[in-house]
């Protein structure tokens, strides 16, 4: 059965008020956490394999098309200001190419070779992982691309809200969070949409976390990219090195992140 295909569980929603579809929408999405909250095992089992790779230089690729490949994107965007990592450490790549972000392609998903050659731009390699995302898990090109990858011995996840799809039997390491009828029938922007969030966000943020980019609970490698970045820095160094705040944003000007601008004050006091 394709839960993401399923009926919704209301009708007639042209007749709803503007509240009746908020607050049913609302109610629909309450469910989301729990249904992430029972796939955890997987996430784990994902994490914990694709974290040792990283640290020996290896990448994660999300593949996907329409909504997957740009939540896989956003994620991977965000990993090199929140992190301080290179954009070639997590690499979100979409079917149709990045024109496809802002205008659906169509029928870009349905190239089953796309993907792999795609890939093969990053020369990927068996340090890396491969996740495909696909709220159906059946979608041609992230199915296609995890098939080729593991036959050039690659790793392969994959983020499904369809237990036992085709795209799960082609990840050796699948994620299914089955979060039911959409609150539209086969709207997956919406409550699928943001299980797939969720579960990324628990993936790259984990792997960061191991990889080191966090101590405390702060995120010292942050890129400065804004004003805001540099006060919330500077209030770090603040707290951390008992400075007062313009010593501790010339120091974190200087030296361009909240880490090195630690480093470099212990280093010298030390001396």
């Amino acid at each position: 059965m394709n839960l993401t295909e399923s009926d919704s569980h209301y009708n007639n929603l042209e007749n709803l008020s503007i509240a009746e579809v908020i607050e049913g929408i609302n109610k629909e999405d309450q469910s989301v956490a729990m249904a992430v909250n029972k796939a955890l095992p997987q996430i784990i089992e994902l994490v914990s394999h694709l974290v040792p790779k990283m640290k020996v230089g290896g990448r994660i690729f999300y593949i996907g098309a329409g909504t997957s490949g740009r939540l896989g994107i956003l994620d991977a965007s965000e990993c090199p200001p929140t992190f301080g990592v290179s954009p070639e450490k997590v690499i979100g790549i979409i079917a149709g190419g990045d024109g496809a972000i802002r205008n659906a392609v169509e029928f870009a998903e349905d190239d089953e070779k796309q993907a792999w050659k795609d890939l093969q731009k990053y020369s990927v390699n068996p340090n890396d992982c491969i996740i495909g995302i696909a709220a159906s898990g059946r979608t041609p090109y992230v199915i296609g691309g995890l098939n080729e990858a593991r036959k050039n011995k690659v790793s392969t996840g994959c983020i499904t809200c369809n237990p036992g799809s085709e795209l799960s039997k082609s990840a050796d390491f699948p994620i299914e969070v089955p979060v039911g009828p959409e609150f539209i029938t086969g709207s997956t922007r919406m409550k699928a949409g943001t299980a797939q969030k969720m579960v990324l966000n628990m993936i790259s943020t984990t792997a960061m976390i191991q990889l080191g980019h966090i101590k405390g609970n702060k995120m010292v490698d942050m890129q400065l990219s804004n004003e805001k970045l540099v006060d919330r820095g500077t209030k770090m160094i603040v707290n951390e090195l008992s400075l007062d705040y313009e010593q501790a944003k010339e120091l974190l000007l200087q030296q361009g992140s909240v880490r090195k601008a630690i480093d470099f004050f212990r280093g010298r006091k030390i001396s």
